[in-house]
């Protein structure tokens, strides 16, 4: 079976080809800048790359050049559309309705649409890129697949927030989480690296990028995560505050005369990283590079982020009463030593850990670090949401 995978944003679509008898993939590539002018395609087959520059003006028009590009003669990997069997979507949202996967029909679209005022900004791109779908591949069937669904499990005292009841029964508002697909593949990879079953381990999941979230998972299931009703809460990001006392962002408004709309922005694009770097960068490894050389104002924004990854941590621990494995993923989780070794070094002692240097200095490989004898296994184990969500396609449609 050939899994078309879609991730559909506001001006982009992400895609992966896979063929599931051995989970290959087969070409990957991003559409950029849809209904934007300079729009292009960067496509890559097996070590070969290409570059497709063409006005695209919607997503109709950008999945239809994703389609002509995997079929063409010279970039593309099978010879006609007929050879795709199936389609799995990436949703960001399902609301507390979709705790698990599901095929698309016209009751899961409606239920889409009902649920997009809990992610305006991601759920219709997603919704856009599966009617594109539908349209063009005609009698494919069509799945989707939660950021949230994975997160379902969490029991209430973890997910409600201390408001008045009264404005969950109204409007849901409640702890959520994302980025649910990848720290369910960590979970599965994880258990598969320690030749143990799920279901009997404790595991801290670390998926840090630009946006970044921590999950406890017992058993295989997820019983917290830091972010929550959006992917603001929780740790230090690129551009996302994290935890802010609420009553700062009053005091801004009053002070300083912000509109919702300037509170939302400062705290979404002007904090994190880029915050505390005073504007330097939000990308980490810029961050890490002046840190590594202790220019104050990059170390202490580096301090900072490790600080409430470590406390997170240390948290779900408690949460879990133990842990058996921490793991990183993710572009900074797979790709910072130092990081890592900070981490464990200056804050999870106590558990037990204990890295092993050597084989703590790599980018991207899937490896365990902690030495023999740590009572912790700490792992980097890099993310594979496109095969997650292949999977789940292929068990519904087969």
């Amino acid at each position: 079976m050939k899994v078309l995978v879609i991730n559909s944003g506001s001006s982009s679509i992400k895609y992966q080809l896979l063929d599931m008898e051995n989970e290959q993939v087969l070409c990957k590539g991003l559409l950029e800048r849809v209904g934007i002018p300079g729009s292009v395609l960067k496509h890559k087959k097996d070590k070969q790359k290409f570059s497709v520059e063409k006005p695209i003006a919607n997503h109709d028009e950008g999945l239809k050049l994703v389609l002509e590009t995997i079929t063409d003669s010279a970039m593309g990997v099978i010879e006609n559309l007929g050879e795709i069997n199936a389609i799995g979507h990436r949703v960001v949202h399902g609301g507390e309705k979709f705790t698990q996967s599901a095929r698309v029909d016209e009751e899961v679209i409606q239920a889409l649409e009902e649920h997009s005022y809990l992610a305006p900004l991601h759920n219709p791109p997603n919704i856009m890129g599966i009617k594109s779908a539908m349209k063009l591949l005609p009698g494919v069937p069509n799945v989707v697949v939660f950021d949230t669904s994975f997160h379902t499990t969490m029991p209430k005292h973890a997910y409600l927030y201390a408001l008045p009841l009264e404005y969950y029964r109204k409007f849901k508002i409640r702890r959520y989480g994302f980025h649910g697909t990848s720290h369910r593949y960590i979970a599965v990879r994880t258990a598969e690296l320690m030749n143990k079953p799920v279901e009997e381990l404790k595991i801290i999941s670390c998926h840090l990028g630009n946006g970044a979230s921590l999950a406890a998972i017992n058993g295989g299931e997820s019983v917290d995560t830091s972010m929550g009703f959006t992917p603001l809460e929780g740790l230090v990001m690129g551009t996302r505050s994290g935890d802010v006392d609420p009553s700062v962002l009053v005091f801004l408004q009053e002070k300083e005369n912000m509109a919702v709309e300037d509170v939302y922005n400062l705290l979404n694009k002007k904090s994190g990283i880029l915050g505390l770097s005073d504007g330097f960068s939000s990308d980490m490894r810029d961050v890490e590079d002046k840190a590594a050389e202790n220019e104050p104002v990059c170390r202490t924004a580096f301090n900072a982020y490790e600080y409430r990854i470590a406390k997170y941590i240390g948290a779900y621990a408690a949460a879990m009463n133990g842990v058996d494995a921490i793991v990183f993923t993710a572009g900074v989780g797979e790709n910072s030593p130092m990081l890592r070794e900070e981490i464990c070094e200056q804050y999870l002692g106590y558990l037990g850990i204990k890295i092993d240097k050597e084989r703590n200095d790599v980018k991207g490989d899937e490896r365990i670090i902690s030495t023999p004898d740590s009572k912790v296994a700490v792992f980097i184990v890099p993310t594979n949401e496109e095969l997650m969500i292949a999977r789940d396609t292929m068990e519904i449609v087969g």
